[in-house]
């Protein structure tokens, strides 16, 4: 049981802490002293140290020029042990104002004699407060404060530790490009490079983790990275020494999550010794099961992020050590013989302390291996059908699309989004589980913008043609929701939505593509039409160009709508646009020519005929072959109004125009253009 203090107890304390104040600084030393063993190892103290304002003061203490430096070394030591507390004791501390103290003192601190005690003990307590996760990065990054922290980090080992750690916590919370950039410029990579070589594990951990968050998604960063070295060796080198099996386990993790992010930013390639043989290995055994929780979550996260968009990458990992077994395991074995979890800071974004509660094992094993599954069967139907097969998965999966932890819920889409790339399970395995009931759902309830955007992007696969899914997807409101998809501000879901839609409109009924457009709108499908995202712009002409197929729907679609259809073309033909999109914008004219009553509203418009004479001689072929194709289908012989339509052209020179083009070597405009003139005839 606790003992409570006694009244002598209190009464002592309120005699150190009063003398805290006093202008004797022998008094205040021995205050500060007995401060120190009273908060040393007790966190109630701490929490009471704190409560009852003291921090102000050691603060004063160490701004006090005229104060001895041992003394500030007391209080730095105190303050230390403070922030090894609880993480709202830390928090607290930062909310008193000490971290800006503490950097102020560490730019004007002396070196050597007593100096270099004080110096180390302002780094651990830097340290300790960034490795509780509530300090934000140093204040703006100044240059000359980070040139600074960085030069303590050569020496001696305990101060490479504490600088190592600052950094890595730091550039981790907040990882952006300018301030990766700013901590290179400063020389952090050359003192990572140094710290990698230390013969101190408790130095190297905390510059791997410093080395992947200054990587992270970096292109210029890791290039220069990459080229860095230390004792003759390249950093990718020394990383490959740290997987070594004789290395403590976190090491050999830290070192492969290195190098994935350095081949991932494109420093190093796919086909990298480095990283099809040493990264993957590494990571693959780490998977194996006799491997503790937390290092195999960790493993297969990792693996799942290297091997995404490399093929050979994912076939490579498919073969070796029975690795689509081992995440099957994953699956169903949650409860490892091993829970410990290495010290230090995770050799992910997230905390260790989501290691600590064995309840949470299940789902994160889960996760981890339906990321693995997802990029394992990204771009390969015969993994994709080694995948589909493995016991268990497809129930998981279903089960992970309504589980309550928004991860394992973008995991499981992740996984569906990358099996729903097969054909044949579209049709098979995908339709016999019903995946698309619990997908919408979490569409229509899930306010995470990332699980909205995969799971709209998976939904794209489910309404191709010849997906059985499609007209029970249809009947449960998809395209009312799908066109208020549209209308979001995130590109990724505004893209996802028009691609649907595209996917949707494809061979439908008419009905389905009234209803399209009648939710849509004329005025929406205008804003898409001028989206700054071209892979927008380009998808809602697809829509458009499957909208307007098939005679009769592009009769009446362009009797109800044709003003705006041509409005919205003539405004890409226009346009400041790539060839691609306006050869797209060509193909729905010529959808539009290929109908009965709909040809009037290109005939009716010189100016649109103009333009098609135009993108007939223009230097670039599929531009002919398109406006070719569009001319073609308007002067059909066996259609009625053929010869007055055909007259029309003649006296405009499109006649001329298609002899002239005769010449042309190309095979597939020669045919076009040999198709059109015998129409004439």
């Amino acid at each position: 049981m606790e003992v409570l203090p006694t009244c002598m107890d209190v009464e002592h304390s309120r005699v150190y802490i009063d003398q805290l104040y006093s202008n004797d600084s022998q008094k205040c030393f021995q205050a500060v002293s007995e401060l120190k063993f009273a908060v040393i190892g007790s966190v109630r103290e701490k929490g009471s140290i704190i409560e009852q304002g003291v921090v102000v003061r050691l603060l004063q203490i160490l701004r006090a020029p005229e104060l001895d430096i041992l003394l500030k070394t007391e209080v730095a030591t105190v303050l230390n042990s403070l922030a090894k507390g609880l993480p709202e004791h830390a928090a607290a501390l930062v909310q008193a104002g000490l971290l800006p103290v503490l950097w102020e003192q560490l730019e004007s601190c002396p070196s050597g004699g007593s100096g270099s005690a004080y110096t180390q003990m302002l780094l651990c307590c830097l340290r300790s407060i960034y490795r509780q996760g509530c300090a934000p990065p140093p204040p703006a990054w100044d240059q000359k404060l980070l040139s600074s922290l960085i030069q303590h980090g050569y020496h001696p080992p305990s101060n490479q530790e504490c600088v190592a750690n600052i950094l890595a916590h730091a550039c981790k919370v907040s990882r952006t490009n300018e301030q990766q950039q700013q901590l290179v410029d400063a020389g952090g990579a050359d003192l990572v490079a140094c710290l990698l070589c230390s013969p101190v594990s408790r130095v190297q951990l905390p510059a791997l983790h410093c080395l992947t968050a200054m990587c992270f998604n970096n292109e210029r960063v890791s290039s220069i990275i990459a080229t860095k070295s230390y004792g003759g060796k390249a950093v990718p080198d020394l990383l490959v020494g740290l997987m070594a099996r004789d290395r403590p386990r976190d090491m050999q993790l830290a070192a492969a999550t290195a190098l994935t992010f350095l081949h991932r930013a494109g420093a190093l390639s796919a086909d990298d010794p480095r990283i099809i043989y040493k990264t993957l290995q590494c990571l693959v055994r780490m998977c194996r099961r006799d491997r503790e929780v937390w290092e195999r979550v960790e493993a297969a996260n990792t693996l799942a992020y290297l091997t995404e968009v490399s093929t050979d990458l994912q076939r490579t990992a498919a073969m070796t050590d029975h690795l689509i077994h081992t995440m099957n395991d994953y699956l169903k074995d949650t409860t490892p013989p091993n829970a410990s979890v290495p010290q230090g800071i995770s050799v992910s974004p997230v905390s260790c302390r989501q290691y600590d509660n064995p309840s949470t094992w299940p789902e994160l094993m889960v996760g981890a291996a339906l990321k693995v599954y997802a990029s394992l069967g990204a771009n390969d139907e015969d993994i994709r059908q080694r995948v589909i097969k493995t016991d268990v998965l497809m129930n998981t999966i279903v089960t992970s699309l309504s589980a309550a932890s928004p991860p394992v819920q973008l995991a499981a889409v992740r996984c569906l989004h990358s099996l729903s790339r097969s054909v044949h399970t579209l049709r098979t395995t995908l339709q016999d589980h019903v995946v698309w009931r619990p997908l919408m759902t979490v569409l229509k309830t899930s306010n995470n913008e990332e699980l909205v955007t995969v799971s709209s992007s998976t939904l794209c696969n489910l309404l191709l043609e010849f997906s059985p899914s499609k007209e029970q997807i249809l009947d449960q409101g998809a395209v009312e929701f799908l066109c208020g998809l549209t209308r979001r501000p995130h590109p990724g879901l505004r893209l996802n939505a028009v691609w649907a839609l595209m996917n949707m409109a494809f061979q439908a009924e008419h009905r389905v593509k009234v209803s399209i457009l009648h939710h849509l709108g004329t005025d929406q499908i205008f804003r898409l039409l001028s989206d700054t995202d071209v892979h927008i712009l380009m998808k809602t002409l697809g829509l458009l160009r499957n909208l307007l197929s098939t005679k009769g729907h592009i009769d009446q679609i362009m009797q109800c709508h044709g003003k705006e259809i041509m409005q919205a073309i003539i405004l890409i033909l226009e346009g400041e646009h790539s060839a691609e999109v306006k050869e797209q914008a060509l193909c729905i004219l010529a959808n539009i020519a290929d109908g009965d009553i709909a040809k009037s509203a290109i005939m009716s418009n010189e100016d649109v005929l103009k333009k098609l004479m135009n993108y007939m001689v223009i230097p670039n072929v599929k531009l002919q072959i398109a406006a070719t194709f569009c001319i073609s289908n308007l002067i059909w012989n066996v259609e009625e109004g053929a010869a007055e339509r055909q007259n029309k052209l003649r006296e405009m020179g499109v006649y001329k125009l298609l002899q002239n083009l005769m010449t042309t070597t190309d095979t597939g405009l020669f045919d076009k253009v040999k198709t059109a003139l015998q129409q004439f005839h």
